[in-house]
Order: structure tokens, then C-alpha cells, then sequence
């Protein structure tokens, strides 16, 4: 039950008059299945991001299967890098769209087959009109987050990212030291710039400007990173953030987490 044909073969498979597509979103073009739900799909290419080419396959879509010009349109996408503006551009075109999670989809273990978008938009769009059908649990539905709710995550998301590259770093630094078995302890910081002086012309020259170079990079990744993290702690002591203010104060909540907690969870 879970193939195009054998969804299309139903009797009651999903309202009749309304037009139902899948998009597969790729990097350059995006591949749109288009159905009804008793027709068998017309599928479409367009060019990544073309708004316009876009609905023009669906008024295509609508013609082949002799819909009215009004007639209800349901989409769907995982989500993905595209992110929130394809959704929230088709809802503005009076398109009811829905964005999945990747992850709840379920899989056939048993089924042995080349994954290719054409594939990917078949299986969207026989899930996409059992649901219009009524079994809500064919996949998980990823709530939209406002824009402002989505902004208001940029900040914690940047600052675990430069965590990660400054660890990277630090790692790449204590790496190339040790293929010369020098083991400094803690990279960074004052105690690093005296060892540093002391111990640099101990190893050959074009490792130790890469080993330069890669000290340039951590700290400029530091100082981002004090930056972004100081601004916060600011707009927290402003009141501009009452209720990762308020997470902070329970106990093993320190102000990062109460950050996220209030960005990702409560927002």
C-alpha cells in the first residue's frame, strides 16, 4: 500500500477535486509530482527556486486533470535546506502545504531499489494523499516556526557552531605538536603565547606557520565567539529575554541552556 499505483487504484482514496503534489528539492532543480488522486501523476522539472515555472506546472496540472481553476492545491516537502520560505511563499498563493520531517517517513526495509528524485517524489505523494485520506501517521508534520521565532534561533545555533570549530582547532593544533612529541597542555590563552615563544623554532618552518596560521584562525573564532556570547548575557540582563531569565534561576539550568530551552522548546 505504500506505491503511487497501488494508492491511485483506491476507490476512496482522497477528496475528488483537489490536486495533490509532492516536491523533491535538490540543489538545482526541483522534480514535482502531480495528481488528483485517480489519474495517474504527471511529473514536472523545474529550476530550483523558480517561483513562476512552479505555477505554471500546477496550472498544467490542473488542466490535464480537468480541474477547475479554483480547485484546492495540497503540497508538501521535506524539510530540509530550503527551510520555511517555499512554505510560506505556497501559502501565500492560497496552496495548502505541509513540511515533513525526513525522518518519520516510514521505509520499506524489505524494498531494494535506486534512490533518485523521481523515486522520492513518487513515495511523497503516495504517503502525501494517505494523509489527505485520513492516516495522519504515515509522517510527522513540522510545525512552522514565525520568522521571528526562526531569527530569534540564530544566535545559540552560530554560537555552538563556533564552539565546534574552536575545538577543532585546538585539536588540529595539539595534532601537528605532537607528530614532533611536544604535548603543551591547554592551546590558547597566555600560558600557549609563552610556551609558544619558547618552543617554535623546535619545529620546522612550514609547520610552524601552519601551525600559525591555525592559532589566527582559533582566535578569531574566539573572539566571535565572546562576542556573541556577551551580547546575550546583555540582552538577558535588559529584560529583553524574561523567560530564559526566569529558566536560569532553577537549579541546573545555566543561562545556555535556558537560552535554548526558551528559543527552541517554548519559542
Amino acid at each position: 500500500m505504500t506505491s503511487l499505483n497501488t494508492v491511485l487504484q483506491g476507490k476512496d482514496t482522497t477528496t475528488q477535486g483537489n490536486l495533490h503534489v509532492s516536491f523533491e528539492l535538490g540543489d538545482k532543480s526541483w522534480k514535482l509530482c502531480c495528481s488528483d488522486g485517480t489519474r495517474s501523476p504527471s511529473r514536472y522539472s523545474v529550476n530550483a527556486g523558480d517561483q513562476a515555472m512552479v505555477l505554471d506546472c500546477l496550472q498544467k496540472a490542473r488542466a490535464r486533470c480537468g480541474l477547475d481553476a479554483q480547485a484546492k492545491v495540497h503540497t508538501c516537502y521535506e524539510a530540509g535546506r530550503d527551510g520555511w520560505w517555499l512554505h510560506r511563499w505556497l501559502r501565500e498563493q492560497g496552496i495548502d502545504n505541509i513540511v515533513v520531517d525526513s525522518s518519520s517517513i516510514e521505509v520499506n526495509r524489505r524494498a531494494k531499489r535506486a534512490k533518485t528524485d523521481r523515486l522520492d517524489a513518487d513515495k511523497l505523494m503516495a504517503l502525501l494523499l494517505r494523509y489527505h485520506r485520513g492516516e495522519r501517521r504515515v509522517w510527522s508534520v513540522v510545525r512552522e516556526p514565525t520568522a521571528q521565532e526562526e531569527d530569534a534561533r540564530r544566535t545559540h545555533r552560530e554560537i555552538g557552531r563556533l564552539m565546534h570549530e574552536r575545538i577543532a582547532h585546538t585539536n588540529r593544533i595539539s595534532s601537528l605538536l605532537v607528530l614532533h612529541t611536544m604535548r603543551p597542555g591547554r592551546v590558547g590563552g597566555l600560558p600557549w603565547d609563552a610556551w609558544w615563544k619558547d618552543h617554535c623554532m623546535q619545529v620546522p618552518p612550514l609547520l610552524r606557520g601552519e601551525i600559525e596560521r591555525e592559532y589566527a584562525r582559533l582566535m578569531l573564532t574566539k573572539q566571535q565567539l565572546n562576542a556573541l556570547e556577551l551580547e546575550r548575557s546583555h540582552a538577558v540582563a535588559e529584560g529583553a529575554h524574561p523567560v530564559v531569565a526566569q529558566l536560569a534561576k532553577l537549579r541546573a539550568i545555566g543561562p545556555r541552556g535556558a537560552w535554548i530551552l526558551d528559543k527552541e522548546l517554548f519559542g
